[in-house]
C-alpha cells in the first residue's frame, strides 16, 4: 500500500515552520516578514517546494475538520447550516445565533478560533493561506534549476489545483474577491476585487494545464497529494461554473470511462462492526465499507479519486463527528411517557450499564451542534412518491441509518422499559426540544472510533475520532463525477442521460426506486443522499444556482433565473432570490417562525436573507487595504456599486506589481 501524505508532511515539518510564506493572521493582506529567512535559498531546492505542497495538501482537511478544544463544531458544519440539509441545533446557545438575516454583518461572525460559532472568517483566512502556498510554488519554481521541465510542470499543476480549489470555493462563499497570484517582495495595500466570472475563467485555464501536467495517482509516491483525477474533477466543476457544459461532460466521460476508476459495487476492505453490535448491529454492506476510514486509503478502493489522510499521531486532527452531527438522545428533556429519562449513559464498569442499550458507544454521545433538517431526513429520500428505505444510505435494517424510533427506553424503573422511543404520546410531545433531540441520521457517515474512550472502562462520552483513531476523509469520489455529468447533461437538455447517471448511483446503493427523468432538484437530492459531509453543500448549491442562470433551465418549480441578478437580491419573503435561496424557502424552517421557536432554554430564531447568498467580505480585510477598496457584497453595509472591480483577471494580475 502506498504511504500517505502524512509521512511527507512530518518529514518536511521543520522546514515548513521556518520557510513558509504564510502567517497565522486573520488578515491575508498583511505581508509576511521576508527578512526572517532567505526565500531565494529555501525555495531553490525541490525539498523546499515539497514542504509547501505538503502543507497545502494537509490544509485541505482544515476546511472540513479543523478542531478546537471543546469539539463542539467544525468548518464543514457551517456549509451545511447555510444549506437545505441542516440547521444549528445547539439550542442552549444564543437565541439569535441562527438569525442570519439580521446577524450576519461584515464586522461580526468572522472568528477564526471558534467552537460554537460559525466558520465564515475561518474559510476566508484558510482559503488565502492555501492560495499563498500555491503562489509560493509558482513564484519560486524557476529557482530550482535542477528540475526538468516535466517535473516543474507537475509542481505547477499541483499548485494550480490548490489555488483553483480555494478560489472556486471563495467565489461561491464570498462572490467577488481579491485575486492574488504571486508572492510580493514588498507590502501592497492597493487591492481591488475581481469579478467571480473572471476568476473562474482564470482558474479554468489553469486547470486545463494541470490536467495535462499532473500525473495519475499510480505514478505519485503518496496518497493525499494532488493527482490527475482530482485535477480533472475540479476542471469539470470549473467548466460547469463557466457555462461550458459540453466540455464538462467530456471531461466526466474521461474520468468515468478512461481513468481507471470505478464505483465500488460489493463489500471490500476491512469490516468494522461499529461501536457495539449488541446495541446496534451492522449487517456488512458496500456503503458501510466504503465509508470506513481504513478502507478509504487502500488500493482496492477504485472509487476514491483523492483522499485527505488523517490518522496516527503526527499531524492528526481529532473529529468529534458523532458529537457534532448526532442527536442529543441523552437529553433530560427527552422522556418516556411516564416521565423517565429516555436513555441513560453509563460507563461499562457501572452497575447500571446494559450492553444492549449502550447507545453512547454505538451511536456516539451527540450534542447536535449541527442538526439535520426535516428535508434531509424524509422528503429528500422520496423518489416516485415513495420514501426509499431500501436504499442502503437510508436503510436502518442493515444499520446504516438510525431512526429515533429505533432506539429503546433503557430505564428499568419505567413502565415503558424496552419499548421504542416515540416523539409523542397521546398527543403530548415527549421531546421538549425536537430541534436538538429528535432527528434521524446516517450513522455510516458520522461513525468514527473514539479509541481513547473505547479503552477506558470509565468512559461515557464517545465523540468520534480521538488521538490514535483514523479519520481519513474523501475529497473527491467517482460517485460525484456521475452526478456532475448528470448536471452537465441536464443543462444541455439531455434529461434522460442525466437520469441514467443518477440511477447508476442509486443502483449501487441498492435503491428500489429509479428515475425516468430528473429535475435539477432530483440531482441535488441525490447529491445530498450520496455526498453528505463530503461536498461543500452551500458552495455547490450556489454553483448550481449560477449554472441554472447560465443555462436558462428551470428548477423543479418551473422558475428560471437571470444571470444579471440571481445573486443580487435581498429580503426574507418567499419569492425571488437565487436557487440556493429557493431551496432554503422550500425545504427548511428558516423564515417560517417569525416569533421564534420555543425550546427549554428559551426562544430561538432561524432566519435567512436572499443577500446571504454570499457572506459579507470581512471588514478587517477591507480596512487593512488602505490604498485600494474591496467591493462589499450586495445588501450589506458598505456595498457600493460604483467601487472599481476588475472585469478581467489579466488586469488584476497586471495590477499586482503596481505598488
Amino acid at each position: 500500500m502506498k504511504k500517505y501524505i502524512k509521512n511527507s508532511i512530518s518529514t518536511f515539518l521543520p522546514l515548513v515552520a521556518a520557510a513558509l510564506l504564510v502567517s497565522c493572521s486573520e488578515d491575508f493582506l498583511e505581508p509576511d516578514p521576508l527578512s526572517f529567512y532567505e526565500p531565494e535559498t529555501t525555495f531553490s531546492t525541490e525539498s523546499g517546494l515539497q514542504a509547501v505542497l505538503a502543507s497545502a495538501d494537509k490544509g485541505l482537511r482544515n476546511n472540513y475538520i479543523h478542531y478546537k478544544s471543546a469539539g463542539n463544531s467544525v468548518p464543514i458544519g457551517t456549509e451545511y447550516v447555510f444549506s437545505d440539509m441542516a440547521k444549528y441545533g445547539k439550542t442552549d446557545n444564543s437565541s439569535t445565533i441562527s438569525d442570519f438575516a439580521n446577524t450576519i454583518v461584515p464586522t461580526g461572525s468572522f472568528k477564526t478560533d471558534t467552537n460554537d460559532d460559525f466558520y465564515l472568517g475561518f474559510y476566508w483566512s484558510e482559503a488565502y493561506t492555501g492560495i499563498k502556498h500555491a503562489n509560493t510554488i509558482l513564484t519560486y519554481i524557476d529557482k530550482v534549476t535542477s528540475l526538468s521541465q516535466e517535473v516543474k510542470n507537475k509542481y505547477i499543476g499541483q499548485a494550480y489545483f490548490h489555488r483553483a480549489y480555494r478560489y472556486l470555493n471563495l467565489v461561491y462563499q464570498f462572490g467577488d474577491v481579491p485575486l492574488i497570484t504571486k508572492i510580493l517582495e514588498v507590502p501592497k495595500q492597493t487591492y481591488y476585487s475581481t469579478k467571480k466570472e473572471a476568476i473562474i475563467e482564470m482558474i479554468t485555464a489553469d486547470m486545463e494545464k494541470a490536467v495535462e501536467w499532473v500525473p495519475e495517482q499510480s505514478k505519485l509516491p503518496y496518497l493525499g497529494v494532488v493527482n490527475k483525477g482530482a485535477c480533472r474533477q475540479l476542471l469539470i466543476k470549473c467548466y460547469l461554473a463557466s457555462g461550458r457544459f459540453a466540455e464538462a461532460e467530456a471531461q466526466a466521460n474521461i474520468l468515468i470511462n478512461q481513468s481507471g476508476y470505478s464505483l465500488m459495487q460489493s463489500n471490500f476492505g476491512t469490516f468494522d462492526p461499529g461501536g457495539n453490535s449488541q446495541t446496534w448491529a451492522i449487517t456488512r454492506n458496500v456503503i458501510w465499507d466504503l465509508h470506513r476510514p481504513e478502507n478509504k486509503i487502500i488500493a482496492t478502493n477504485k472509487e476514491a479519486i483523492m483522499v485527505m489522510p488523517n490518522g496516527g499521531v503526527q499531524s492528526f486532527l481529532s473529529f468529534a463527528s458523532m458529537r457534532i452531527f448526532g442527536p442529543n438522545w441523552n437529553s433530560g428533556t427527552l422522556t418516556t411517557p411516564d416521565g423517565k429519562q429516555a436513555a441513560g449513559r453509563f460507563a461499562s464498569n457501572n452497575s447500571n450499564y446494559q450492553a444492549k442499550y449502550d447507545y453512547a458507544r454505538a451511536l456516539g454521545r451527540g450534542i447536535s451542534t449541527i442538526s439535520a433538517s426535516y428535508y434531509s431526513q424524509h422528503p429528500m429520500w422520496v423518489v416516485n412518491g415513495i420514501e426509499d428505505k431500501q436504499d442502503l444510505r437510508h436503510n436502518n435494517t442493515v444499520g446504516n441509518w438510525v431512526n429515533m424510533e429505533d432506539l429503546k427506553y433503557s430505564d428499568k424503573t419505567s413502565a415503558y422499559y424496552q419499548q421504542n422511543f416515540r416523539m409523542k404520546h397521546n398527543g403530548v410531545l415527549l421531546s421538549k426540544d425536537t430541534l436538538r433531540e429528535w432527528f434521524d441520521f446516517p450513522l455510516y457517515k458520522i461513525y468514527l472510533h473514539d479509541v481513547v474512550n473505547e479503552t477506558n472502562p470509565n468512559a461515557t462520552d464517545f465523540q468520534g475520532a480521538s488521538t490514535g483513531s483514523k479519520a481519513h476523509w474523501y475529497l473527491y469520489r467517482l460517485a460525484e463525477t456521475y452526478l456532475l455529468r448528470a448536471e452537465a447533461r441536464f443543462y444541455q437538455g439531455n434529461v434522460g442521460g442525466a437520469a441514467q447517471d443518477v440511477n447508476v448511483i442509486r443502483a449501487r446503493a441498492g435503491a428500489s426506486q429509479m428515475y425516468t427523468q430528473v429535475t435539477i432538484g432530483d440531482i441535488c437530492a441525490e447529491r445530498g443522499r450520496e455526498l453528505y459531509l463530503e461536498e461543500w453543500r452551500n458552495v455547490e448549491l450556489k454553483r448550481i444556482s449560477h449554472c441554472l442562470a447560465l443555462s436558462g433551465k428551470p428548477d423543479e418549480w418551473g422558475q428560471t433565473y437571470n444571470i444579471a441578478n440571481w445573486d443580487k437580491q435581498s429580503g426574507t419573503d418567499a419569492s425571488g432570490g437565487s436557487y440556493w435561496y429557493q431551496r432554503i424557502v422550500h425545504y427548511t424552517l428558516y423564515n417560517k417562525y417569525p416569533s421564534g421557536i420555543v425550546v427549554p432554554n428559551g426562544t430561538k430564531f432561524y432566519t435567512m436573507d436572499k443577500r446571504n447568498n454570499y457572506w459579507p467580505i470581512p471588514n478587517n480585510a477591507i480596512t487593512a487595504n488602505t490604498n485600494g477598496k474591496l467591493s462589499q457584497n450586495f445588501g450589506y453595509d458598505g456595498y457600493d456599486p460604483n467601487v472599481k472591480v476588475w472585469d478581467k483577471w489579466q488586469d488584476a494580475v497586471a495590477d499586482e506589481s503596481q505598488l
